[in-house]
């Protein structure tokens, strides 16, 4: 009999499905969606496991430990809070609200529960960043400089119309989906951002969040984060450098649409000229997914807490506020 804690899932659409798939051997034993039929049919493939339209019969359910929260935006802290005060650990997915507002107080619920909060920035867990990671942390590229990233959705028909494009559901647009996780990535590696500066705007859907954004970043030490989101990119696009000042790491590419996960790193030479370069290529299936989720459970089993966590949504949320305040768009407050 397994040991490991239940899960019960919020949100059965596609991220609670990719989560489902990914629990790292613990067992589902609760999924709740508003549309019962995507639950019972997520439930289904489980034997044992209990379908509710109702999340907060699902938080209940003797058995669970842990809630997996993959919500629209506008439900995600809500149901943390709630979760939290059941006594239950929570991932919740980023970016864990529509703004910083809506998480205050939650790091202190947790603690006071004795319980642990990992938000899904899943993308530190994606091979090339893991290798990138203990590249950096080994010294290989020297000290960090800046890091320039590009993160963007093609196109769609409809894009306009779907609920990324009602700030009463996402708290936003390009910024606030796909912002969230370059910005994590570029805090991950470089530190906390003191100075932000930048803009979203508007070009071409017709919807009242922005479909682009322009960040450039700095920290306290005058490291630098030059970052686009976009969903004008009309081609699924991801590009993340990070520059050392004894080399470059170069990702590209995250599967499936966005092209086969690379990392190229750069080792400067002491002559200069030409770098030495080191191609790590990643045409394997994505496990993200299920490494993030292990390394939870690992944090459940030894009360650690969490490597990407509330106040790392807080720290990001605030820039993504920020930056909408700066912009004028007053759906962010």
């Amino acid at each position: 009999m397994s040991e490991l804690p239940g899960v019960a899932i919020i949100g059965c659409g596609l991220i609670g499905q990719k989560r489902a798939a990914a629990l790292a051997g613990a067992p589902l034993v609760a999924c709740a969606d508003k549309v019962m039929a995507r639950a019972a049919a997520l439930a289904a493939k489980v034997p044992g496991c209990q379908a509710h339209a109702d999340w907060r019969a699902a938080i209940a359910q003797p058995g669970v430990g842990i809630v997996i929260i993959a919500t629209l935006h506008d439900s995600l802290a809500e149901i943390t809070r709630a979760a939290i005060a059941a006594g239950r650990h929570v991932l919740v997915e980023k970016p864990a609200a529509r703004n910083a507002a809506e998480l205050a107080g939650l790091a202190e619920l947790a603690a006071a529960k004795g319980v642990l909060v990992r938000v899904g920035f899943n993308h530190r867990r994606h091979r090339a960043f893991r290798e990138a990671k203990r590249l950096v942390d080994s010294g290989a590229l020297g000290p960090l400089m800046f890091v320039r990233a590009r993160y963007g959705h093609g196109a769609r028909i409809g894009y306009d119309k779907e609920w990324r494009a009602d700030p009463a559901l996402s708290g936003g647009g390009e910024l606030i989906d796909q912002g969230p996780h370059i910005i994590d990535l570029a805090r991950w590696l470089l530190g906390d951002f003191t100075r932000v500066e930048g803009f979203a705007a508007t070009y071409f859907w017709n919807m009242p969040v922005d479909d682009n954004a322009f960040l450039l970043l700095r920290t306290a030490d005058n490291k630098a984060a030059f970052l686009h989101c976009s969903c004008t990119e009309w081609k699924n696009t991801f590009s993340f450098e990070i520059y050392g000042r004894d080399g470059k790491l170069d990702i590209t590419g995250l599967g499936g649409s966005y092209g086969v996960e690379r990392l190229a790193y750069y080792r400067m030479l002491p002559e200069m000229g030409p770098p030495e370069t080191l191609i790590h290529e990643y045409p394997m299936a994505d496990d993200s997914w299920a490494v993030e989720f292990s390394d939870f459970l690992s944090d459940v089993r030894l009360a650690r807490q969490p490597d990407a966590g509330l106040a790392d949504a807080v720290a990001v949320l605030d820039i993504v506020g920020q930056i909408y305040r700066n912009s004028g768009y007053d759906h962010h407050s």
